[in-house]
């Protein structure tokens, strides 16, 4: 196994992520920034934060595919949430759980970070999703 996902006991529990992820390989996969668009380049989902966070799970999915690698491969996940505020977060989990079987999500996820900015690069994408993987 490359990838160990661990959640000291020592640090704030339970979070939807682990804290440390340790990993052996000498291969590195990047996915960048994945939005809710789907091959064609039409918005996924506008105006529902729940279906996008699914899109972009789905898109980054395939990013990492291509690469033969998967979300247990995973040691870094960086979310970008247009206009985010706390209640934000059930809509924000209910995207995360409706791919989670079918894309094989570890529970909790790997080490994970939820950036809220005013807006991305277009104005109907409301989240982005960057990956890092590492592969023996």
């Amino acid at each position: 196994m490359s990838v160990q996902l661990i959640s000291p006991p020592s640090l704030m529990q339970p979070v939807p992520y682990h804290h440390v992820a340790i990993a052996t390989g000498a291969r590195q996969v990047h996915v960048a920034g994945q939005v809710a668009r789907d091959k064609d380049g039409s918005p996924v989902a506008p105006g529902d934060l729940a279906g996008q966070v699914a899109q972009v799970l789905r898109n980054t999915a395939v990013g990492l595919g291509a690469a033969g690698a998967g979300f247990s491969d995973v040691v870094r996940l960086t979310f970008y949430v247009t206009q985010w505020s706390p209640d934000r977060i059930e809509a924000f989990m209910a995207g995360v759980a409706q791919v989670s079987e079918e894309l094989g999500l570890p529970n909790p996820l790997p080490p994970a970070s939820l950036i809220g900015v005013a807006y991305l690069f277009e104005p109907d994408v409301l989240v982005e999703l960057e990956a890092v993987a590492v592969l023996d």
